[in-house]
């Protein structure tokens, strides 16, 4: 399953997210914000879907690289 999704899409934008963040916490050099997901995620599909053992998830900044890491069972 190929799910992509843009920045352009969230309903805050990224330098309200940015001014909120930092308004309850300092940002430091290194952050992550993580923004939430894109569309046809497993709550909203019919049938429903959710990440199994042994799937992967991917997250690309263009320019910077990609970070994949494995779904396990807890």
């Amino acid at each position: 399953m190929n799910l992509n999704s843009n920045t352009r899409e969230l309903v805050f934008k990224i330098p309200e997210l940015i001014e909120y963040l930092s308004s309850i916490t300092p940002l430091l050099p290194g952050d992550i914000i993580s923004t939430g997901t894109p569309p046809g995620v497993g709550l909203g599909r019919t049938p429903k879907r959710w990440l199994k053992p042994g799937e992967t998830v991917t997250v690309t900044v263009e320019g910077l690289g990609s970070l994949t890491n494995p779904v396990v069972a807890e």
